[in-house]
């Protein structure tokens, strides 16, 4: 059975990571549009890397520069927020490939996509539990609190993902761990992310 889907597309300039979750305001007619559709047929959209500058609203290029893969979000809160826009909590699930893009007449961005199934939990090895244990810490922060994000600190690759989604690392990083093939491959590299991170003298 093929898993090829059509979903529609939200361009972002930051990634989104399965098991990650962020907080976006809504303005735009196209995406109020789609954010009310989600949550009426209860599914979801694909968040994708803008790699460069901002969308170009008005059709001045047909589809943005994208990422050749993103990560499919589900809503899992939503608000009206003081400035009187719409505020949604997104969650990252499966990873999906870009097959082929397009702009519906809205404005509306939509690719055909192929969903890739969410990778098995992994166990956490034991060389790594320090990044568990900054991760830890980085959930008690009040900010990240309110995100009330479903932590498992038994499997390597939501470890390694909510790390990636939390800590401040360029998109261009964030986007190639995204990526990763393995559990092992994220964990090492987030372990070589937080060493520069904490001796940032150093380098």
């Amino acid at each position: 059975m093929s898993n090829t889907n059509e979903i529609a597309l939200f361009p972002l300039s930051s990634i989104l990571m399965p098991w990650g979750r962020m907080s976006l305001q809504i303005f735009e007619q196209r995406y109020l549009g789609l954010v009310a559709r989600c949550m009426r047929e209860q599914t979801g959209f694909g968040v994708v890397w803008l790699k460069q500058g901002s969308e170009v609203s008005g059709g001045a290029i047909d589809t943005p520069n994208i990422g050749d893969y993103g990560t499919f979000a589900r809503i899992v809160d939503w608000d009206q927020l003081p400035n009187g826009l719409l505020g949604i909590v997104i969650e990252g699930q499966e990873r999906f490939d870009v097959q082929s893009v397009w702009r519906e007449p809205d404005g509306l961005i939509k690719a055909q996509v192929e969903m890739l199934p969410l990778p098995d939990p992994t166990p956490m090895p034991d060389e790594f539990e320090g990044l568990s244990e900054v991760l830890m810490g980085l959930l008690r922060h009040p900010q990240i609190k309110r995100l009330q994000l479903q932590h498992d600190p038994g499997n390597a690759w939501s470890v390694g993902a909510q790390l990636a989604q939390l800590l401040p690392i360029d998109e261009e990083i964030k986007y190639s761990l995204q990526g990763s093939e393995t559990a092992q491959q994220l964990l090492e590299e987030m372990d070589k992310i937080l060493a520069e991170l904490s001796g940032e003298g150093g380098g």
